[in-house]
């Protein structure tokens, strides 16, 4: 098994029309667009105000000291496994299930598990039941520590996410055990220093994998409303209209962006052989490609920004204003990049993890028009809930006569970013 091969195939021999993919989501963007300008002119979204409260069983259900303990424990024990895997397994990643849990089951499995169920990564973080077992054996609060500074916001969490998609896509052998390991002691040393320091709100705002989870659960039906917190249904656009405007929240998405965006382009031949023929050499030149990908993201959303600002005359923070309208977009870029992977490679690991020798993945649910269709809806899907997004936050922030005017940087941002999407999958 190659974990790096991320499961999408060869993008250029997808059975797609490049006329319709591209027709139909302009279409799409344009018609929600001109509907939204049309037929909504005042906001909807209340954010964490909003929501039905669950049943109260599910609510002590979720709530029982049991359920978090299991959690804790669950997240401890998958972890203590996967070091010992990498520490004393074969080398070998067909023969190892600790490179596949960590790029199928922990990088990939967030994403329909925060959808489904909200910020999981925040019960089962080994990171953070390790520091509240060592508070507790100590005495001390887990909440004690030095205010983290404002000015810090998500920043740790962006260099993070950066830091593992590196290893990941740039790496010269990112499968192998040793790479692995010196990631997750560098890790896991930088994070438990930093709750030492800040308690245990630091993994709120630094660790990489629970923004990374509680981005994609901005978007889940289920929510906790802060005031009472009690758990909610509510509708995803309530959950990513209540999205902190924390300085690194664009960095952040954009390194979301940016990185699966590389990984799409990096398979393809002419990129290959730039890289394997440069002077600089291949992890340098790979390096400045990925780096190239995420710079490219937000300086076209910072272009945006800076447009809108200009059309509505009065919006002093357009970056933060409106960075949960990219939340959806990346959220299409994951799923289109990675369902394959997840389908085929996370059953692999596990029957790997079970002691099968060399089992054989199982078949794609879907075949490669399935496929196709489903990556350009996913992609499609997530722009027009992005132009949503946006759109109720405009006409929020915006005099009437400037809503719909407000919003067109951000339609052509949106349209430039669909026209990347969709090229990575069919040019």
């Amino acid at each position: 098994m190659n974990v790096l091969a991320h499961g999408i195939g060869a993008q250029h021999d997808l059975p797609l029309s490049p006329f319709y993919a591209f027709a139909g989501a302009f279409t799409a963007l344009f018609v929600s667009f001109l509907a939204l300008g049309l037929l909504w002119s005042t906001s909807r979204f209340r954010g964490d105000r909003a929501g039905r409260p669950v049943p109260s069983a599910l609510q002590r259900l979720a709530d029982a000291r049991a359920t978090r303990v299991a959690a804790r424990a669950l997240g401890l024990v998958a972890a203590l496994y996967v070091t010992l895997q990498l520490l004393l397994g074969p080398d070998d990643p067909d023969r190892n299930p600790g490179p596949g849990a960590v790029y199928v089951l922990l990088w990939v499995g967030l994403v329909p598990a925060s959808l489904l169920l909200g910020p999981v990564w925040r019960l089962l973080n080994p990171l953070r039941t390790v520091h509240l077992l060592v508070c507790r054996a100590l005495g001390r609060d887990p909440a004690a520590g030095r205010p983290l500074p404002v000015r810090l916001g998500l920043w740790p969490a962006a260099a993070g996410l950066l830091a593992f998609t590196w290893l990941e896509l740039v790496a010269p052998d990112p499968a192998s055990a040793t790479a692995l390991l010196l990631f997750l002691a560098l890790y896991t040393a930088v994070h438990l220093a930093g709750a030492a320091r800040h308690g245990a709100g630091w993994f709120d705002r630094a660790d990489a994998f629970e923004v990374y989870s509680g981005l994609l659960a901005r978007l889940s039906p289920l929510g906790r409303r802060p005031a009472d917190r009690r758990l909610v249904l509510r509708s995803p656009f309530n959950g990513l209209d209540a999205t902190p405007q924390l300085p690194g929240l664009v960095a952040t998405v954009c390194v979301m962006l940016g990185s699966t965006a590389y990984d799409g382009f990096s398979d393809s031949p002419s990129w290959i052989t730039t890289v394997q023929t440069s002077p600089v050499g291949r992890t340098t030149a790979a390096t400045l490609g990925l780096l190239g990908a995420v710079a490219l993201v937000a300086a076209l959303y910072a272009l945006c920004a800076g447009a809108v600002r200009l059309i509505s005359g009065q919006l002093r923070h357009p970056l933060t204003a409106f960075a949960h309208s990219l939340v959806p977009i990346a959220l299409g870029y994951l799923i289109a990049h990675y369902f394959t992977l997840f389908v085929t490679e996370g059953p692999r690991t596990v029957m790997v993890a079970l002691g099968t020798d060399n089992p054989v993945p199982p078949e794609p649910l879907l075949g490669p028009g399935g496929v196709a269709t489903l990556q350009v809806a996913a992609i499609v899907l997530g722009h027009v809930l992005g132009v949503v997004a946006a759109h109720d936050r405009s006409v929020r922030l915006f005099p009437p006569g400037r809503a719909v005017a407000g919003q067109l940087p951000l339609l052509v941002l949106m349209i430039t970013y669909t026209i990347g999407g969709l090229s990575l999958l069919i040019a």
